[in-house]
């Protein structure tokens, strides 16, 4: 019987990295999925049902699972096997304002927006939701979302300037990492710190336990 295979639905050296560090090693396909179409038409049915907006913890959900699906059609086979389980991950931090309106954010769009950003994040708090949808080679789903708290650093202007001028909060979803260069500027964390990275541990290995699958059969030998 031939080893089970993981496909990662995601461009995020972040993830990959995490799924290698915990012994894993993933194929990685990255999708085509339009994801502001993809939240849009939520919204139209969800406001078309009268249910309101689209939660943060469902809106990245919904993405993890366009991801899972529109990889896995076209999944790359390893001795003409299909992959045992496509995994697919999308994350937005939600940010509550001074007036109880929240804000959810994917990655900013540029200098301006990760400056304006972390202008307003600084000495606050705010939930990185990353949602997680596993497809096992029969069809057989099973998905959740991680919801962390970040606490951030009450930042200078001359520490936003210089973090967003390196480039990496316009590359990740809420304008930073803990991982990496944003790690000085995130005060703490309450919940799983590999769900603010982009990818659960422990929640994979819950979902795939539900699919029958032991996250153990996936490490690659040593």
């Amino acid at each position: 019987m031939s080893a089970p295979v993981l496909l990662l639905a995601s461009a995020s050296p972040a993830r990959l990295a995490t799924l290698r560090s915990a012994g894993l090693d993933p194929q990685v396909a990255v999708s085509d999925v339009d994801e502001p179409a993809v939240l849009a038409r939520a919204a139209a049915a969800a406001e078309a049902a009268g249910s309101g907006p689209v939660p943060a913890a469902d809106q990245v959900l919904l993405l993890a699972r366009a991801k899972a699906e529109d990889v896995r059609g076209r999944a790359p086979t390893v001795d003409g096997t299909a992959p045992t389980v496509t995994v697919g991950c999308d994350s937005m931090l939600e940010m509550t304002a001074a007036d109880g309106e929240r804000a959810v954010v994917g990655k900013p769009a540029d200098v301006a927006e990760a400056t304006a950003r972390w202008r307003s994040m600084r000495g606050r708090s705010g939930i990185l939701h990353t949602g997680h949808w596993l497809i096992r080679a029969d069809g057989a789903t099973a998905a959740a979302t991680s919801s962390t708290t970040v606490h951030f650093a009450d930042v200078t202007d001359g520490e936003i300037e210089a973090y967003v001028a390196t480039g990496e909060p316009l590359r990740v979803a809420g304008a930073f990492t803990v991982d990496g260069l944003g790690g000085p500027f995130v005060r703490g964390i309450e919940g799983d710190h590999h769900g603010v990275v982009g990818l659960s541990l422990p929640l994979l290995r819950e979902l795939l336990g539900d699919l029958g699958l032991a996250i153990t059969d996936f490490w690659r030998e040593r």
